[in-house]
């Protein structure tokens, strides 16, 4: 959810997750409008696997797992309000420890939102240092800051391996005409909506470069309000969530290279806010992109074909509410082997979908093995 700030204003994240399969992936289609949709079956009921101790006064937002080298996995949260991360276990959801806290020092937070984990670094934006911090794992150890000056009021980022060591970052940036209403800029403005970084972790510094920044400002495929995004270079796809419930909150489809394509996620799934995205991938192109409805009642996870878009099916837990940022772990883990699903809840801890539940529920595929 994007809140409005104290003073000043950060899917889910996000990750783009790959298992082994072979073949040959088509091209999205790339006419223009929503995509056709059709009526929704019942909404399916999936279990959760486990909902962290509620803990309101570090006001959770987005999740991202790392797996151990002892076996463990962790799921790392961003606490809003205390300035810090949260560390969790990944396969019970018991509260592990606490990072940081508040200050613009390296390793210290101001409104921490987005985050991901690329190999064993972990990329954390910060809405109100208005800059990303990137800290090594497991020891937390700060690497690099990077954007001050450039973001002005960034919350959520998708990277993706561009060569072994070098990365491309998509910081979405939501600054406002006035913050006190959540009024957006003028159309001609939101051409900043996006930033697109370059980052070589090759050397013993990283370094980061700002290559360009992005946004379509037609009425059609303006982003009002942004918050999370994430990728898929093999369809030439990016997603984009745009929360204004004004003027309709859907995700919006943009190729790679910044453009619009003309086409949106059907608004008419989304009956709260469109909030946190996910791809679950196979190699030959297949597999399928998670949304998350942010529900006050309780959280609707969409999904849709990777490839076409369509509309496969969509669940909720018991208890799992106001979710805001969503990771799909693909890397099995001692307690989800085929995968799982972290969620925000609730402002207030985090919670877990095992993937085998959701295929089953939905009749997806469980593994890339499957046809």
């Amino acid at each position: 959810m994007t809140h409005p700030p104290r003073w000043r204003l950060a899917a889910l994240p996000l990750a783009l997750l790959v298992a082994g399969c072979a073949g040959t992936a088509g091209r999205p289609d790339s006419s223009s409008g929503p995509l056709p949709d059709k009526t929704p079956p019942p909404m399916a009921r999936v279990a959760e696997s486990f909902v962290t101790a509620p803990m309101p006064e570090h006001e959770i937002d987005s999740v991202a797992a790392w797996n151990t080298p002892d076996g463990g996995t962790w799921l790392i949260a961003t606490a809003k309000e205390t300035h810090r991360l949260v560390v969790y276990d990944g396969n019970t959801g018991a509260m592990l420890r606490e990072i940081g806290g508040q200050g613009d020092a390296p390793g210290q937070f101001l409104r921490p939102n987005g985050i991901a984990v690329f190999g064993d670094i972990v990329f954390v934006v910060e809405r109100d240092n208005q800059r990303v911090q990137l800290f090594e794992l497991p020891s937390f150890r700060p690497l690099l800051q990077f954007g001050k000056g450039e973001l002005k009021s960034p919350y959520g980022l998708w990277l993706h391996e561009l060569a072994p060591r070098e990365l491309e970052l998509f910081v979405t940036d939501s600054f406002m005409a006035d913050y006190r209403i959540q009024l957006a800029p003028p159309l001609d403005e939101l051409d900043q909506r996006v930033k697109r970084y370059r980052l070589d972790l090759r050397g013993a510094t990283p370094t980061a470069t700002l290559l360009e920044q992005f946004g379509d400002t037609s009425e059609e495929g303006a982003l009002r309000m942004v918050e999370s995004i994430a990728g898929d270079p093999v369809h030439d796809r990016l997603l984009v969530a745009e929360e204004d419930i004004r003027i309709g909150t859907t995700l919006r489809e943009y190729r790679m290279d910044g453009t619009y394509t003309g086409r949106s996620l059907p608004p008419e799934r989304f009956q709260a806010q469109a909030e946190g995205v996910a791809l679950w991938a196979c190699a030959d192109g297949s597999g399928y992109w998670i949304t998350a409805d942010q529900n006050p009642d309780r959280t609707a996870f969409h999904v849709f074909d990777r490839q076409s878009l369509a509309f496969k099916g969509s669940f909720a837990g018991d208890h799992i509410a106001v979710t805001d940022g969503i990771w799909l772990h693909a890397v099995g883990t001692k307690a989800f082997p085929n995968g799982v699903l972290y969620v925000s809840h609730n402002d207030e801890g985090a919670g877990a979908f095992d993937w085998r539940e959701i295929a089953r529920a939905l009749e997806l595929r469980v593994d890339c093995t499957q046809p």
